[in-house]
């Protein structure tokens, strides 16, 4: 848990410029193509906080441009002179000062852009060749630049994992313009007055897995390494793993269209070991039970039912009706009046829950 609080007091400090791994990109997109393997043929995809020679989110899709039959890529990075740390892996695949467009007057000041389109991939020899292909923006590649809002506009996809200190501005970015879009957010983010309406209505959703499904970050030098499972890998880099991430989205999967197999209620009261000693007690001031954890939920129960925010990354549509949300800021999706705005049981707050209420089949 020291690493999630160090990420945490990164995000509020700013200092998040943390690298997603190759292997966990892999892994989510993996869901996805095997949902839909066109989901992303002939779509231009925007990398807008992807540095071209280091991100492995350009790497995989430098790498697997023909395997999607993407029309265009497009990865841009912020200027070096806004960002607190920057990360340097230590195997890069080329050295950048010998490349030819490489300007040390530029370079602080200047974001940079990659593009790789489809008629170029073509005549690419090495999968990673293109990657040297780099220019300066104008500006500092700020998203929220006219510069990378051009770039947006033009795209079809947005993937990244935008600094979490910017994830509100971010996704209001993305979703002003319409677009379709996989970002990696703090779990958090699931309660966010701006977030948890738009999940309410299914018009974004969790991607496949949220937790150890991403099995770390790759942070710069300076960055404390905390947690039991920080490390440092065979390469050198330093990761930072956590399981308080996941992955957020508008594109299609499968996973979350599978329905949860659950115990009866009387099970449940009888045999779940969270419940067994208590019973499912009820709210003081929400009418619903309390059930701790996923797992617990009752199959033949029809009232309302307050579950754990985590509850989101087994969430089936079909099955379940999203009813609100505790601790919510007095949002309009708050269903719990008070001045804590927390569910509570026998005068004890609970942590932020989700209402929720079966669907009838």
């Amino acid at each position: 848990m020291a690493g999630n609080r160090n990420l945490n007091a990164a995000a509020q400090g700013k200092n998040d410029e943390f690298y997603t791994q190759y292997g966990d990109i892999q892994r989510e997109l993996n869901c996805y193509y095997e949902y839909d393997n066109d989901f992303l043929r002939g779509k231009t995809v925007l990398l807008p906080c992807d540095d071209p020679e280091f991100s492995n989110f350009t790497k995989f899709f430098a790498a697997n441009f023909g395997l999607y039959g993407l029309k265009k890529l497009i990865s841009t990075s912020y200027a070096a002179e806004k960002k607190k740390f920057i990360y340097k892996p230590m195997r890069n695949l080329f050295d950048e000062n010998d490349l030819p467009q490489f300007d040390a007057s530029k370079d602080f000041h200047h974001g940079r852009i990659y593009t790789l389109e489809a008629e170029d991939f073509a005549n690419v020899k090495h999968e990673f060749d293109p990657l040297k292909n780099w220019r300066y923006l104008d500006g500092d590649g700020d998203f929220r630049s006219n510069e990378v809002k051009r770039l947006r506009d033009q795209a079809d996809v947005i993937i990244t994992n935008p600094p979490f200190s910017m994830f509100r501005d971010f996704l209001k970015w993305i979703l002003d313009a319409g677009k379709k879009f996989l970002i990696i957010g703090n779990i958090n983010c699931i309660t966010y007055k701006e977030v948890f309406p738009l999940i309410k209505e299914n018009k974004i959703w969790l991607g496949n897995g949220m937790g150890r499904w991403i099995s770390g970050f790759l942070v710069p030098e300076g960055y404390e390494l905390y947690g039991t499972e920080a490390r440092v890998d065979e390469d050198g880099n330093r990761i930072v793993a956590t399981n308080q991430c996941l992955w957020l989205t508008n594109i299609e999967h499968g996973r979350r269209h599978q329905p949860l197999r659950l115990m009866t209620y009387a099970d449940c009261e009888q045999c779940h070991p969270k419940v067994r000693d208590t019973g499912f007690q009820r709210y003081d001031n929400y009418d619903a039970i309390e059930v701790p954890a996923t797992d617990a939920i009752p199959r033949d129960y029809d009232g309302v039912m307050g579950v754990p925010i985590t509850f989101l990354d087994k969430f089936c549509p079909e099955q379940f009706e999203l009813l609100g949300i505790s601790y919510n800021h007095g949002a309009p999706d708050c269903h719990i009046k008070g001045e804590t705005w927390n569910a509570r049981i026998n005068g004890r707050e609970i942590y932020k829950r989700l209402f929720i209420r079966r669907r009838q089949q």
